[in-house]
C-alpha cells in the first residue's frame, strides 16, 4: 500500500516530476512529460505497478529528510545500528533526455544497501524486456526505454521481473545511480556526470530562489512554496500544472478522484499577482504568453482548463488494472471536466491580463484584440448558468462566483479604457454590464435574511469562493454583506476552523457521491478576508494553524481531513501554495485587494 499523503516529497526537472517516500520509494513518476504515462505507478496500486526503492537493507522510514537548502534536492538520512547513510535524489534541469539521480553516501560506519527498480511503463501495466549493454541495464517496450547505470558500478540481478543491487558503503564513499528514459527508437542519449549535475542543480534553484523579494516573517514557507510552483511549470512552454498527480481521492475510499496533471485558467490572476509582487518576471511573462496562446480562437471555445502546451483534447478515462490510492476508485486519466461552461474563466482570463498590463509586462499587440472578443461573449451570455468554478457534474445554475467574475470582466475592460482610451472599444456598454451584472448578483444571490451571499441564485447553500468578493472589488470589505458572508463561511463551512467548499448536505450540487476534506485554498482565502475586514489577529493565526498542516519538507495537498488529521487530493497541490504566496503578501503589506 502506498504511504500517506504527506509522507511523500516532490523531485522534478522542470518538465516532470515524481514522489520519494520516506522509506526512499519512488512511487510515482510520468515520463517524459508531466501528463504522460506513469513509469512508476505504485501510488496508485502497489510495487508491481512501478517503483524504485532505494535505502538500507531492511530498514523502514528513514530518521529524516529535507530538501537541501532552497533546491529541489532531497537529502534522506537513515541512522541504522551499523551506521548512518544519506540518499540525495533529484532530478537535473534536462538537456534532452530526463535523468532521475540517486547519490547514496555514507556518513559513518558501514551500511549495507540495497536498491529494488521496478519498471512498468502505461501507468504499471507494461512489464518491459530488460538486458544488459555498455554497463547499463537496459528496459524497453514498445515507445519507451529506460537506461540505468551506477557510478562506480555495483553488481544487478534480476529478480521478479525487478532489478536489484545490493552494496555496503563506508564513511565517505559514494554510489550514484541514474535512471534515464527515451524514446525506445532513438540512440542512447548523452551521459551525465550525477555529481555535477547536483552541483549545477543546487545553483540553480538558489540562484533561483534568490530572486525572491518577499522579507517577511514567513520567508521559508512563501519560498519553498514558489520553489513548488517552479516545479510545477513545464518549462517549454511556461504551463503551470495544477499538480503532478491523478486521482488522489479527496475522500479516501471515494470516487472524488479527478486529473490534475493541466493547466488551469482558474489558477491564473492569482498565480501572476505572486509572480509579479515577488520578483519573478520572466515567469510571469512565461504563464502569460502561455495563455494567451491556450486561450486563442473562437470566445465560445474557450475552456477552463488545457494541456501543458495548450492541448485541448483531454479525454477522461479509467485505468481498471490499478486499485487506486488506498481502494479509491477509479483511478482517472485526463479529465471530462474540459468541456464544461464555467463563465468564471472569461473573468479570469480578462483579470489576468489586467495584471499582467498593471505589472508591466511587455504588452502583446492581440492581447486586447481577444480581451474585447471575450467580453463581447460575456455580454450576451453571463445571464446564462454554468458548471461554476468547481466543476460540478450536475446541472447548471447561477452560481454566484460566476456572476461576479463576469462583474470583474466588465469592470477591468472599463478601467482599462479609462486609462488608455486609445485601446478601443466600447466602453459605455461595458460599464451598463457592468452595472447589471451588480445588480442582479446583489438581488438574487444575496441571502438578506441570513446576511450572506449564497452558492447560487435561490439557494440556502455556501460557497467559500464568496470570499473572494472583497478580493476582486466587487464589494468593499466593510460592506455589512461581505462581513455577513465571512460570518457564515465561519459559521456553516468550517472544520476545526478550516474551510469546506460548499455543504455537501441537502442537496447534492455537484452531483457525486461521498464527501471530501476542507480545501485548504479556501481557507486561505478565509485569512485573507478576515484580514481585509478588519480582523488581522484572527487572520494571522488562521494563517499560522494553515502552516503546520506542510509536510515535513513544507508541501501541501489540495485538502486537508480534520478528523484524521492527514492531507487529501492530488499532491502537492498548486493553488494550495499559490494561496499560501497570496496570503503571506497580505498580511505583510506586499497585495492588496483589486
Amino acid at each position: 500500500m502506498a504511504a500517506l499523503i504527506e509522507d511523500y516529497a516532490l523531485i522534478g526537472d522542470l518538465q516532470t516530476a515524481a514522489l520519494v517516500g520516506r522509506d526512499g520509494s519512488v512511487d510515482w513518476l510520468c515520463l517524459p512529460r508531466f501528463d504522460s504515462a506513469a513509469c512508476f505507478a505504485a501510488l496508485l496500486g502497489d510495487e508491481d505497478n512501478g517503483h524504485w526503492r532505494l535505502a538500507p537493507d531492511g530498514a523502514g522510514a528513514c530518521t529524516r529528510r529535507a530538501y537541501l537548502k532552497d533546491s529541489l534536492a532531497l537529502e534522506s538520512v537513515w541512522e541504522t545500528a551499523r551506521g548512518t547513510v544519506k540518499v540525495t535524489d533529484f532530478m537535473p534541469q534536462r538537456d534532452r533526455a530526463p535523468d532521475l539521480v540517486r547519490i547514496v553516501e555514507g556518513v559513518s560506519g558501514q551500511v549495507d544497501m540495497r536498491s529494488v527498480l521496478r519498471l512498468r511503463f502505461d501507468y504499471g501495466d507494461i512489464v518491459p524486456w530488460i538486458r544488459r549493454t555498455d554497463g547499463h541495464r537496459v528496459a524497453v517496450a514498445g515507445p519507451d526505454s529506460a537506461w540505468l547505470r551506477s557510478e562506480p558500478p555495483v553488481p544487478t540481478y534480476g529478480r521478479d521481473y525487478s532489478t536489484c543491487s545490493e552494496f555496503t558503503v563506508g564513511a565517505g564513499e559514494k554510489v550514484a545511480f541514474v535512471l534515464t528514459w527515451h524514446p525506445s527508437h532513438e540512440p542512447r542519449p548523452r551521459l551525465v556526470d550525477p555529481h555535477e549535475a547536483l552541483e549545477h542543480c543546487l545553483a540553480d534553484w538558489r540562484a533561483w530562489a534568490d530572486r525572491c523579494q518577499y522579507e517577511g516573517p514567513h520567508r521559508d514557507a512563501v519560498v519553498r512554496s514558489l520553489i513548488t510552483l517552479k516545479a510545477l511549470t513545464y518549462a517549454p512552454t511556461g504551463g503551470i500544472v495544477a499538480a503532478p498527480t491523478t486521482s488522489l481521492p479527496e475522500e479516501i475510499g471515494g470516487v472524488r478522484n479527478w486529473d490534475y496533471r493541466y493547466c488551469w485558467l482558474r489558477d491564473s490572476t492569482l498565480t501572476l499577482k505572486a509572480l509579479l509582487s515577488l520578483g519573478y518576471e520572466e515567469e510571469a511573462t512565461a504563464w502569460r504568453d502561455w495563455l494567451l496562446r491556450a486561450v486563442a480562437g473562437k470566445p465560445s471555445d474557450l475552456q477552463i482548463m488545457y494541456g501543458l502546451g495548450g492541448e485541448r483534447r483531454l479525454p477522461e478515462r479509467e485505468l481498471p488494472w490499478l486499485a487506486g490510492y488506498e481502494r479509491s476508485q477509479p483511478v482517472r486519466v485526463g479529465n471530462g471536466a474540459v468541456g464544461q461552461l464555467q463563465l468564471d474563466v472569461y473573468g479570469e482570463v480578462i483579470d489576468s491580463l489586467h495584471v499582467a498590463r498593471r505589472g508591466g509586462l511587455l504588452a502583446k499587440p492581440h492581447a486586447w484584440n481577444i480581451q474585447r472578443h471575450f467580453l463581447e461573449f460575456l455580454q450576451r451570455h453571463w445571464r446564462e448558468p454554468d458548471e461554476g468554478l468547481w466543476e460540478i457534474r450536475g446541472p447548471r445554475r447561477h452560481f454566484v462566483h460566476s456572476k461576479v467574475m463576469a462583474w470583474v470582466a466588465a469592470d477591468r475592460a472599463v478601467r482599462a479604457l479609462e486609462a488608455d482610451p486609445g485601446l478601443g472599444g466600447d466602453v459605455d456598454a461595458w460599464r451598463t454590464m457592468r452595472d447589471e451584472v451588480h445588480r442582479e448578483v446583489c438581488a438574487r444571490g444575496y441571502d438578506a435574511e441570513r446576511g450572506t451571499f449564497t452558492q447560487y441564485y435561490g439557494s440556502r447553500e455556501l460557497d467559500a469562493a464568496a470570499l473572494l468578493i472583497p478580493r476582486v472589488g466587487f464589494l468593499p470589505p466593510d460592506d455589512p454583506r461581505v462581513v455577513g458572508t465571512v460570518d457564515a463561511v465561519r459559521r456553516e463551512l468550517t472544520c476545526e476552523g478550516f474551510v469546506r467548499r460548499y455543504s455537501l448536505e441537502g442537496r447534492r450540487v455537484d452531483g457525486l457521491p461521498g464527501d471530501e476534506g476542507t480545501f485548504l485554498v479556501c481557507s486561505f482565502w478565509l485569512a485573507d478576508a478576515l484580514y481585509l475586514t478588519g480582523r488581522t489577529k484572527e487572520a494571522r493565526k488562521l494563517f499560522e494553524q494553515l502552516l503546520t498542516l506542510r509536510n515535513d519538507v513544507g508541501l501541501l495537498a489540495e485538502e486537508y481531513a480534520p478528523g484524521a488529521g492527514r492531507l487529501l487530493g492530488n499532491f502537492p497541490q498548486a493553488f494550495s501554495h499559490i494561496g499560501l504566496v497570496g496570503t503571506a503578501l497580505l498580511l505583510s503589506g506586499g497585495d492588496t485587494a483589486d
